[in-house]
């Protein structure tokens, strides 16, 4: 969504896998590993969302800094979405309704036609923000005709945004954001079954008032609903507080079977899930939908910039990046969001094969292999010449070198021979899926040892590595 600092000005002076969301494709089998995306995804796109459909393409839609249209790319891989041809589907008016600013479209695939939910200003009024739907004439979403549909019809004539819809169940709901009258919020989180594209089938459910306080930061703002069905659970992230770095994720959960319209059947997480990271440099992240990658496995997009400091009007600040990231998950089944990776490959992590369970980690700037806090454990490739070296995402101007000794820390990356020579690793992958990284100064391959990470001859089977 693009939330920002003169909308909401102006709403308070105004005011003085039993369920597929759209968006998610449900995992499938591993397919063999391209090329890691890279982030930025794409600049200049915020409220990004990415899915893949049934045609097995990825379709990213976003909001633009012009405001001004509705866009749309695809690609057979998520990293291809970074350079694919990007098609307008539909420019705002010159005057009139719907010719303010566009915000937050949403691509969804409903009952075998191409639907998009956007919001939109009028002219001469572009804060009068409403939630609209374009309907595709054709069957092809890049090359097809689009036409307005209509508003989606709710009980009030309110400032509404960021819909999203999903099936579960064998119901179709929609979830979106609007300024209930008599609530003081800037917007809440609402749902209800939908009857057609543009119309409610009953009344709607309020799911949430923002109250918490990291909901509240300059703005009391619950928005951009993402839905993910996963593990005997329904969870609904949101993004809350002012779209500066103050931006964040919060959650929704309710079991798979629970009955959505009753609020009491949805918990709200107390703590945001997914926040500003000065470690990696990412400010702000929210807006979020979820996809699957190649293999099957879950990845979070979102948008986020990559400075603090915001000069002028955030409406105008054009830098919120589409980001992407593996999704992970802890031992009870809830998402485990981890911190803004940062720019540059994604990261991975690397479990010892023997010891699933285990993992390469940097925990206070020393290497161990064990148990540690997501972020603890992703690293990322750097290119080194023909090598490429492993440097952890919370200590990015650091990298794992080989010492003297033949053990193996972490050093700062200042880009001497030195270094590039300690760190040099060769990736070997295995036939069976394994990953040997061979170091050419400790000449092996780098392996656990009982107080942390060393090198060891090449055919050790103690030097096998799963990547995850």
């Amino acid at each position: 969504m693009t939330f920002d600092l003169s909308r909401r000005l102006f709403l308070g002076a105004a005011a003085a896998v039993t369920a597929t969301p759209a968006g998610v494709l449900a995992a499938k089998p591993a397919a063999k590993r391209g090329a890691l995306p890279e982030n930025p995804l794409v600049r200049q796109r915020a409220d990004a969302q990415i899915f893949r459909h049934a045609d097995g393409l990825y379709y990213m839609t976003a909001s633009v800094p012009e405001y001004d249209r509705l866009i749309l790319r695809r690609s057979r891989t998520i990293a291809g979405l970074s350079t694919a041809e990007e098609a307008v589907l539909w420019r705002r008016p010159a005057s009139g309704r719907l010719a303010g600013y566009i915000w937050a479209p949403e691509l969804h695939f409903i009952d075998g036609r191409w639907y998009m939910y956007f919001a939109a200003g009028d002219g001469g009024a572009p804060f009068r923000i409403r939630t609209y739907v374009l309907r595709c004439l054709g069957a092809d979403a890049i090359t097809g005709t689009w036409e307005v549909m209509g508003q989606l019809e709710t009980p009030w004539d309110t400032f509404t945004l960021d819909s999203t819809v999903f099936l579960h169940r064998g119901t179709r709901y929609i979830c979106w954001a609007q300024k209930e009258p008599g609530v003081e919020t800037n917007s809440n989180l609402y749902l209800a079954p939908l009857a057609t594209p543009t119309t409610l089938k009953r009344a709607p459910t309020r799911l949430t008032v923002p109250t918490l306080p990291w909901e509240i930061r300059g703005f009391k703002v619950a928005e951009g609903a993402a839905p993910l069905i996963r593990n005997g659970r329904l969870f609904l992230t949101y993004s809350a507080s002012a779209t500066d770095a103050r931006y964040c994720l919060g959650m929704l959960t309710a079991p798979d079977d629970a009955d959505l319209m009753d609020p009491r059947a949805w918990t709200k997480s107390p703590d945001p899930v997914f926040v500003t990271s000065r470690e990696t440099s990412v400010y702000g992240p929210g807006h979020n939908s979820f996809t699957v990658d190649e293999q099957g496995r879950d990845v979070l997009v979102y948008h986020g910039r990559d400075y603090e400091a915001i000069k002028g009007d955030p409406l105008f600040d054009p830098n919120r990046h589409t980001r992407v990231q593996r999704l992970y998950y802890r031992a009870d089944g809830t998402p485990d969001f981890g911190i803004p990776v940062g720019n540059g490959a994604l990261p991975e992590r690397f479990s010892p094969a023997a010891a699933p369970g285990r993992f390469l980690a940097q925990v206070g700037g020393m290497l161990s292999v064990g148990a540690a806090a997501l972020p603890a454990t992703q690293f990322r490739s750097l290119k080194a010449g023909d090598a490429l070296m492993l440097s952890p995402i919370e200590q990015p101007h650091h990298v794992v070198a080989v010492g003297a000794d033949r053990k193996v820390g972490l050093v700062r990356n200042d880009g001497s021979a030195d270094v590039l020579r300690r760190a040099a690793l060769i990736r070997e992958n295995a036939p069976d899926g394994s990953v040997r990284w061979l170091s050419r100064a400790g000449g092996g391959a780098l392996a656990p040892t009982a107080d942390g990470l060393g090198v060891t001859v090449r055919n050790d089977a103690t030097a096998r590595w799963r990547a995850d």
